[in-house]
């Protein structure tokens, strides 16, 4: 009986924490702002520093914490097929958005061609639009771990909320960044960047208000491994083609390996520090 008033006292602090975590987002595509001109030497370095970003999070943690969870859920082979499949769901999932929507100022993805200019600004802000997506799925799931570990244990969902935060900058940055060097529009970068992190927010508030029994270890794995297949996917098809056409080859590369360092230092700080 106890436990039951308990909750709600516990509940609005870890709404908080996630909430905090999302305003992370919007930091980072406010960082973007500060860039006064368009280049495109720079354009493709931090579209590599985007892919980098979202595959080292999706090979490095999501599918092994997915992977970890079926696992033991549901045994070492069937957990490991279940990951695999939900995996290759997410990247099926994200193809047939990529076909089904069109890019700005044209026809969709199989359709006619248009300007040089037009083309490259379309698919850029497409870029921008589709990791979006593929954050704000990532988020939600994340808000909900926000959430779980800070009703259990307020200090140790204040250190998570701080891992998560710090890790939401820089997919801030990869969100803003294309649709910023596309449009031109500051405010409609910062503003994208600002509402895919509040999916963190809202993943809290539905885990508190009617998710928190449904949500198990099979449904929270197999989401984990199907963003990290749509986060590879829009990596693969997206930020990187479009990284080198924008710049060297070498560019791509170094930003791809820098954001995948990033990520690693970040993590190893928090974690193992």
């Amino acid at each position: 009986m106890d436990g039951k008033r308990m909750v709600p006292t516990a509940s609005l602090p870890a709404v908080g924490y996630a909430l905090g975590a999302g305003i992370a987002t919007g930091v980072g595509g406010l960082l973007v702002l500060l860039f006064r001109k368009t280049h495109a030497r720079a354009l493709s370095a931090m579209l590599g520093f985007s892919a980098g970003i979202m595959i080292y999070v999706s090979f490095i943690e999501l599918f092994p914490e997915a992977e970890a969870i079926l696992r033991n859920t549901h045994g070492e082979q069937r957990g490991k097929i279940l990951a695999i499949l939900s995996f290759f769901f997410g990247i099926v999932f994200i193809a047939l958005i990529d076909e089904l929507v069109p890019e700005p100022g044209g026809t969709s993805a199989s359709g006619k061609r248009r300007s040089a200019g037009s083309h490259a600004s379309g698919k850029l802000y497409k870029t921008g639009i589709f990791t979006a997506i593929a954050v704000t799925i990532h988020n939600f799931p994340e808000g909900i771990a926000a959430f779980i570990s800070g009703v259990r244990d307020p200090l140790f969902g204040l250190s998570i909320t701080l891992a998560i935060a710090i890790h939401n900058i820089p997919e801030g940055i990869s969100i803003a960044m294309p649709v910023y060097y596309a449009t031109g529009n500051r405010a409609k970068a910062f503003w994208l960047s600002l509402l895919s992190g509040f999916s963190e927010p809202a993943g809290a508030v539905l885990a508190m208000l009617i998710l928190g029994p449904l949500i198990n270890d099979t449904l929270f794995g197999m989401v984990l491994a199907a963003v990290a297949g749509v986060m590879i996917y829009i990596s693969m098809d997206e930020l990187l083609p479009t990284a080198r056409e924008y710049g060297e080859h070498y560019l791509s590369l170094l930003g791809f390996v820098l954001g995948m360092g990033v990520m690693a230092v970040g993590v190893l700080l928090l974690f193992h520090g």
